[in-house]
């Protein structure tokens, strides 16, 4: 399993990345939606996870570039803004069945990964 993580907060994402690569899952990171698309463009991942807020452009629009390139790629948001229901508002429309709020707890992610590969 190959997961890209993205999100503008350095510190979680370095160390979701490192605990997961502890657990034998193959983890890169990156702090920008830019940084993120370049990546695609040399390697694939079977999920990203995103923040839905990152600077410039939302999680929801990045991951819209992102099934551009890779359509088959799987996504799990994660928030430390808002509530489930504005969440879902916004979610609705770009078809995001899965996220988690800040902070995350690892095993928590584990789990939704598993469950998006099922899919």
């Amino acid at each position: 399993m190959r997961i890209l993580l993205v999100d503008d907060e350095k510190e979680l994402v370095s160390t979701l990345a490192e605990r997961l690569s502890f657990r034998g899952i193959e983890a890169e990171w990156t702090a920008s939606a830019a940084d993120a698309l370049k990546l695609l463009e040399t390697q694939y991942f079977d999920i990203a996870v995103l923040d839905v807020k990152l600077p410039k452009i939302s999680g929801l629009q990045l991951k819209k570039k992102m099934q551009e390139k890779h359509p088959d790629m799987k996504f799990i948001f994660i928030t430390g803004h808002g509530s489930e229901e504005d969440f879902n508002a916004g979610a609705a429309e770009t078809g995001v069945d899965y996220y988690l709020v800040k902070p995350v707890r690892i095993e928590a992610l584990i789990e939704k990964m598993n469950e998006v590969l099922q899919k």
